[in-house]
């Protein structure tokens, strides 16, 4: 069975849209979230073929950073869309609102740790 990138835009849009205000999840988490693993990289190629908007600005990098360049129009809008509901940045790393829900879905998926 090969690669259906349509299965897999539909499959990571699904799981960027569940994404609550006030959480985040990093692109990886994103992947694996949506049966996906090996394929964070490709997470933004998707979100940007979707015809729907998505909450992207929850999507970061895996070390709880903002991927566009610090003082870029891009950052400051994602970081203000951030804050806006709830998530501080400190040091240069997101701390959100609520639990991450990446945690959540990894106990679903895997069990408990």
């Amino acid at each position: 069975m090969g690669f259906s990138q349509k299965k897999f835009d539909k499959s990571i849009c699904e799981v960027v849209a569940s994404i609550t205000p006030g959480c985040v999840m990093s692109y990886g988490e994103v992947a694996r979230a949506a049966g996906f693993p090996h394929h964070a990289r490709m997470v933004s190629k998707a979100m940007s073929r979707s015809t729907v908007p998505l909450p992207w600005h929850r999507v970061i990098r895996s070390d709880r950073t903002i991927a566009f360049k610090v003082g870029s129009k891009a950052y400051q809008e994602q970081k203000g869309l951030l804050e806006n509901e709830g998530s501080r940045l400190i040091n240069g790393k997101i701390v959100p609102l609520k639990p991450n829900m990446a945690v959540d879905l990894d106990r679903l998926f895997w069990g408990a740790e």
